[in-house]
C-alpha cells in the first residue's frame, strides 16, 4: 500500500518593514524617467503609483520617506551628460485615493490622481538631497482612504518625471519617525505597475503579485528586460514554471492558469538575472477580466512549493 505524504512548507507573514523595495524583493532600487527619456531606458509612461496600507489598529502619526528623491548625483542615471530633469513626488489620501478605478490601472491615464492632495514637492539636482531622505509628513491614518477587505487606511504616493530625460533612482520607506527608518507593525504596501532596476549577474529579483479568490488565470507582461535571464513563478502549486521575457524597447507576456491552493496569497515571479549590465524594466500582471492585480512589498501569505511525495511502507 502507497501512502502519500504532504509537507507543508509554510512561512507565516508578519509584516515588520514597509521599505519599498522590501528586503526580499532584492530589487537595487525604483526608478522614474523623466517625460523625454527613450522608451528603450525601460520606463514606459514615466510615472510610478505606490499605495502605502496603513492598519486601522495604527493610531499614531508617520511619515513617508523618499531616499535620494533628487535627480542627479550617485545613484541617478544620465542620458547626455547633463542632469536636467525634474520628479514630483506627490502623497494622495481621502476618498476614492485608491477605490477610483483609475487609481488601479496599469497606464497614468484619466483621473488617476484621485483623492485629496496631502502633499507634493518637485525635484531637481539639488545636492542637499542626494543619498539622503526626505520625509513628507506627518499625517494621520485617517487621512487615507479606508478599505474593509484589507481592515487599513490607504494613501497613495505618485512620483511623475515631468521634464527631462533622466532616471531618478529611489526608495521608501514608511515609518514612525522623521530621523530613522521605524516599522509600522502590520504595514504594507503595493502597487499595479513596477518600474524599478535590477541587481547585477547572478541576482534573483522577487516580485510578489496577490491572487484573489475570482482569479482563474493571470498574465505577466514585462517590458525592456533585454532577453536578460529567465521570467519564473513560484507558489504552493508551482515550483518554477517559465514566463516569457522581453527584449530591448519592446513588451513580451505569457499565460498562466491559477490553481483553488494558489488564491488569498501572493505568487513569487522570479527575475534571474545572466547580464551584468545595468538593466531597468517595467512589469505588470492582469487577470482573466484584463484587471490589474497588486504587487505586495511584503508577500501575504504562503509562496513556497508544497513538495508531494510517495513512500512505500515495509511490510
Amino acid at each position: 500500500m502507497k501512502f502519500l505524504i504532504v509537507i507543508w512548507f509554510f512561512i507565516p507573514c508578519v509584516l515588520l518593514s514597509q521599505a519599498i523595495p522590501s528586503e526580499s524583493e532584492n530589487i537595487e532600487s525604483l526608478i522614474t524617467f523623466g517625460k523625454d527619456a527613450p522608451s528603450a531606458w525601460g520606463d514606459d509612461d514615466n510615472v510610478q503609483v505606490f499605495f502605502a496600507l496603513i492598519p486601522e489598529s495604527f493610531k499614531e502619526s508617520f511619515y513617508i520617506r523618499v531616499f535620494d528623491p533628487n535627480v542627479g548625483g550617485f545613484l541617478d542615471a544620465n542620458n547626455d551628460g547633463i542632469f536636467d530633469s525634474k520628479t514630483r513626488f506627490s502623497i494622495y489620501g481621502g476618498d476614492e485615493c485608491y477605490s477610483h478605478q483609475d487609481a488601479r490601472k496599469t497606464d497614468p491615464v484619466g483621473e488617476f490622481k484621485s483623492g485629496v492632495l496631502l502633499d507634493s514637492k518637485e525635484f531637481a539636482d539639488e545636492k542637499k538631497y542626494d543619498m539622503r531622505w526626505y520625509n513628507f509628513g506627518p499625517f494621520n491614518p485617517l487621512d487615507g482612504e479606508y478599505d474593509q477587505n484589507m481592515n487599513g487606511y490607504v494613501f497613495k504616493i505618485i512620483a511623475e518625471g515631468f521634464e527631462g530625460n533622466d532616471g531618478n533612482l529611489y526608495s521608501y520607506f514608511i515609518s514612525t519617525s522623521d530621523v530613522a527608518n521605524k516599522a509600522i507593525n502590520g504595514a504594507n504596501a503595493f502597487t499595479y505597475e513596477y518600474t524599478f532596476r535590477l541587481k547585477s549577474k547572478g541576482n534573483v529579483a522577487h516580485i510578489y503579485p496577490f491572487i484573489d479568490e475570482d482569479v482563474i488565470a493571470i498574465k505577466q507582461y514585462n517590458f525592456d528586460l533585454d532577453e536578460d535571464g529567465a521570467l519564473k513563478l513560484f507558489s504552493i502549486a508551482k515550483n518554477g514554471h517559465n514566463g516569457k521575457v522581453s527584449g530591448n524597447d519592446v513588451w513580451n507576456f505569457s499565460s498562466h492558469d491559477i490553481l483553488e491552493s494558489e488564491k488569498l496569497k501572493c505568487i513569487d515571479l522570479q527575475l534571474h538575472r545572466n547580464d551584468s549590465n545595468k538593466n531597468d524594466l517595467s512589469i505588470y500582471v492582469l487577470n482573466q477580466y484584463n484587471e490589474a492585480v497588486r504587487f505586495f512589498s511584503s508577500p501575504l501569505g504562503s509562496h513556497k512549493y508544497i513538495y508531494q511525495f510517495s513512500v512505500i511502507p515495509k511490510e
